[in-house]
Order: C-alpha cells, then sequence, then structure tokens
C-alpha cells in the first residue's frame, strides 16, 4: 500500500513539472505575449520618430517639381502635334504645311529668364519652369517643330525673369519682370514658315527696368523642299503687363 502511494506521489511531481513546463512553451509561442518586449518602440511605450532632414527633403521635392515639369511639357507638345496633324488629315490637306517656332533670348544679365508658356491657337505648345536650371542661360531654343494647317494662326507668349545682380545691384534678386505678348501670323499651303520670337530690352538704359522686357517677332517663309526664301518680315507686338 505503501508502495502505492509513494509511486502515485511521484508521478504527480512528474506531471506537475512537466506540465508547469508544457504552459511555459506553449506561452512563448503564442504571439502578443508580453514574455519578450516589442521592438521599435521607445522606452515610454512610443513610437520612435524618424529624424527628418529639411535640407534633403527640400531638395528632392524641388528634382521632384522639375521632372514633373518636364513630364507635362513633353505631353503638351505630343498632344499638340497629334491634334494638329488630326485636323490636317480631316481637311484632306495633301500638301500641308510646316512650322518652326524659335526663342531667342536678348536680355541682359540683369534679367534672369524662369518661366515660359507659347501656346498656339489655344492649345499650349510649350511650357517650362526652371528657377536655377539652364533655362536662363540659354541663347535660343525651339518651341515647337512639325506640321500645321495652312491658314491664319495665333501665337501667345508669356515669359517671366526673375531680377539678377550683385554688389550694388542685388536688390534686383527681390523684383519679378512678366511680358505677355501675342502675334497673328498666316501659312500658306506647301509652305514652311520659321517663326522667331525674340526678348529683348526696348527704351535704352534710362527706361525703368519693369518697361524694358518686351517681344518682338521675325518671321520667314519659303517653300517646303525647295530651301527658297519666299517673305522675311519682322513685326514687334504690344506688352501687356500682368
Amino acid at each position: 500500500m505503501r508502495k502505492l502511494v509513494v509511486v502515485f506521489g511521484m508521478i504527480g511531481i512528474s506531471l506537475a513539472v512537466g506540465g508547469g513546463n508544457v504552459l511555459k512553451g506553449w506561452a512563448q509561442e503564442v504571439p502578443g505575449t508580453p514574455s519578450q518586449p516589442s521592438e521599435g518602440l521607445s522606452e515610454g511605450g512610443g513610437q520612435a520618430a524618424p529624424t527628418v532632414d529639411a535640407g534633403a527633403y527640400a531638395t528632392r521635392l524641388r528634382d521632384l517639381e522639375q521632372r514633373i515639369d518636364a513630364l507635362k511639357e513633353q505631353i503638351f507638345r505630343s498632344k499638340t502635334r497629334l491634334s494638329l496633324l488630326a485636323e490636317t488629315v480631316l481637311q484632306g490637306v495633301v500638301a500641308g504645311a510646316q512650322a518652326l517656332i524659335i526663342h531667342e533670348n536678348r536680355m541682359s544679365a540683369s534679367y534672369r529668364l524662369v518661366k515660359v508658356q507659347y501656346a498656339l491657337d489655344g492649345a499650349r505648345i510649350f511650357s517650362r519652369a526652371d528657377e536655377e536650371g539652364p533655362l536662363g542661360d540659354q541663347a535660343e531654343f525651339e518651341v515647337y517643330n512639325g506640321s500645321i494647317v495652312p491658314g491664319d494662326h495665333n501665337l501667345t507668349v508669356n515669359l517671366e525673369y526673375r531680377g539678377h545682380g550683385y554688389g550694388i545691384f542685388s536688390y534686383l534678386k527681390g523684383y519679378r519682370f512678366r511680358v505677355r505678348s501675342s502675334y497673328t501670323f498666316n501659312v500658306p499651303e506647301g509652305k514652311s514658315v520659321t517663326l522667331r520670337v525674340v526678348a529683348y530690352e526696348k527704351g535704352g538704359p534710362t527706361a525703368p527696368l519693369e518697361e524694358r522686357p518686351a517681344v518682338r517677332y521675325l518671321e520667314r517663309i519659303e517653300g517646303l523642299g525647295r530651301g527658297k526664301r519666299a517673305e522675311e518680315a519682322g513685326a514687334q507686338t504690344g506688352r501687356e503687363e500682368q
């Protein structure tokens, strides 16, 4: 009898010890148990906030804006070319016409070009904004080069300059100068027109800074594929301040 009591007692002790180990292992396997501290938490129990470099963030944001502007420009030019091509096909024009539009910068170093927008017959064909990039350093650049429907067309130009100067002229950096201009031209069927939009300063050195920026147009019409100049004319339009 005593042997049975001793045996049952030993069995109870073994079950107690073994069961405790099993329960302990089960608790460690169950996710979310407080047996181990959570990672990524501060001593106070809150999530540690990452450190943000304001300068790096601003640089990345500016780069992203410039990429978006470049993509917008490509989209605008592609849409306009497709629209003009579709209009040409729908009207059954066989010979068609060609147009080359060039922006030429003859402004002095006191004015830095930072924004350009061109629209042909109300449709935007060129748009670029560049505060510190190469836009203000280019002597000229191509705005449009492609097919165009023969007939009358209207070109709208919007330019924005930032004052640029050093030393006693450093105050110019706080100034913005805007130019708005429009020009109507005609392209005969089977011809090619080259239109140069020239940005220049009018009035001479005695004119107020805000009245100097202006635009004039130089137009040349040639026969398609012949390279012979048929007509050349220059015209200067009024400027409307925004």
